[in-house]
């Protein structure tokens, strides 16, 4: 038997810990019951199912969930457009979530589905730096996607070339001026 901070109180009967416990005015909790004795704890028992619930809450709240943004294109998307979705799709996968580049095709479109592979093409390389394939491109019905994820290798290879990079500017920038 142990008590509420951790004192050992040694093996005793069940009835001897019971009388014991309502003397502290707090409940006998079983810790370990296949255990040869059963350990139990005189604590107080709604204390500890608060406490319990206080810590999976924090755990939950430290768990990080990964978002799936959505991005549709046409067949007929023009330059600009493409540009526009890819540079946000690029911005979403820097902050870490997952992106979902779809190509819609609306009535007789269906029949383009080369030009929409061609255009999920472009946008895999156009993000080819800071994601990673993680679903190939494929029909869903009438639309055909492909889903990216943020790749961090190659995130922090970027920061270490672009630190390494930084100085040496600074250096030719100081020697021109001199």
């Amino acid at each position: 038997m142990i008590t509420d901070d951790g004192q050992q109180l040694g093996v005793m009967s069940v009835t001897d810990a019971l009388s014991q416990a309502q003397g502290y005015g707090v409940d006998l909790v079983e810790i370990v019951p296949k255990a040869n004795p059963p350990v139990c704890k005189i604590i107080d028992f709604g204390k500890y199912r608060y406490e319990l619930t206080k810590r999976e809450k924090l755990q939950r709240k430290h768990q990080q969930t990964t978002q799936v943004k959505e991005i549709r294109f046409h067949v007929s998307t023009d330059e600009h457009d493409f540009l526009f979705k890819a540079r946000h799709a690029r911005q979403f996968l820097e902050d870490g979530q997952k992106v979902k580049a779809g190509v819609l095709f609306k009535g007789r479109e269906i029949t383009y589905q080369d030009q929409g592979g061609a255009l999920l093409r472009r946008l895999i390389e156009f993000l080819d730096e800071v994601a990673k394939v993680e679903q190939e491109a494929r029909m869903e019905g009438r639309m055909m996607s492909v889903l990216f994820a943020p790749d961090r290798s190659k995130k922090k290879t970027q920061k270490q070339v672009s630190l390494n990079a930084s100085p040496a500017k600074a250096q030719e920038t100081s020697t021109q001026k001199g």
